[in-house]
């Protein structure tokens, strides 16, 4: 398992959230929220899942990053499972613990959104199905191919750059590579190197897309947030370090499988080797 690096953080989370839940399983739909002091905005959030999508059963879990609100307390107010980690590091590490808990306690699709309330959880079957079907490891949605109401042009000019980087790179064509909704099986995000704090959606997409996974893109809308406000700083350098997270990810994940599919083939002529072997003892 690549994606989590277990530290302090980790630990203390998850002995706390075992002594609160004990051994319980997840539903076959887990759907996963990090969050930093989302408590004004999460509630409507919560309110709006689904207690099932696609024929399956969902949970919704919300990985609380070092809040200094009371958001893990709305969470839990509102149906939701709550992982509490007691620093903020970053969107992406609450994310790889997420996907842990998801993997270890019996989900089998791992649903990421926001807590602030920018998508439409309606939305959950278009992403959900290819999954259920098995024409897809891995859904994003993309606001290019649906509605965004995000008015600044920088913004939207980064999203068409980036989704193009991104086809020229994998010779898929991309059209959205930031999309926070999306959907798939929980052994995907396990599988992938996970490291950025930040920038965690381009490097998931990046590394799935890297490493092989059948990629689906669905229409999705992205909606102004409910509440508080935005995490992501300066546009500028924002785009200047997402640039770098995009092409690193890519040079380290094709090294990755380079190296996996070499140590297959070199598995392979050793059982070719080691058969007559066996075939004269015999």
């Amino acid at each position: 398992m690549s994606t989590t690096f277990p530290d302090e953080v980790d630990q203390d989370a998850l002995a706390d959230y075992a002594t609160r839940y004990g051994d319980h399983r997840f539903a076959p739909v887990v759907v996963l929220i990090a969050a930093y002091n989302e408590q004004d905005a999460i509630p409507s959030v919560l309110d709006g899942m689904p207690e099932t999508s696609c024929g399956l059963n969902v949970d919704t879990l919300v990985v609380v990053d070092g809040a200094t609100d009371a958001t893990a307390e709305a969470a839990a107010r509102h149906g939701a499972y709550t992982c509490t980690a007691p620093k903020n590091r970053g969107q992406g590490a609450a994310l790889r613990l997420g996907y842990r808990l998801a993997a270890e306690r019996g989900a089998r699709y791992v649903v990421t959104t926001d807590a602030d309330g920018q998508y439409e959880i309606e939305e959950l079957p278009s992403l959900l199905r290819p999954l259920v079907d098995d024409e897809a490891d891995f859904v994003t949605g993309s606001r290019r191919l649906g509605s965004s109401e995000n008015p600044q042009l920088l913004r939207r000019m980064g999203t068409y750059v980036f989704a193009w980087l991104v086809s020229v790179m994998t010779g898929q064509r991309i059209t959205d590579t930031s999309f926070g909704f999306r959907a798939m099986r929980v052994e995907v995000p396990n599988s992938v190197c996970l490291e950025q704090q930040q920038y965690q959606s381009s490097e998931l997409l990046v590394g799935v897309l890297a490493r092989g996974y059948r990629v689906r893109e669905r229409a999705m809308t992205m909606r102004q947030r409910v509440a508080g406000f935005s995490k992501k700083g300066n546009n500028v350098l924002y785009g200047y370090r997402y640039t770098k997270v995009v092409l690193g990810t890519w040079m380290r994940e094709r090294r990755a499988r380079r190296v996996m599919q070499a140590s297959a083939g070199s598995a392979s002529s050793d059982e070719q080797v080691n058969e007559p072997a066996r075939a004269a003892g015999d």
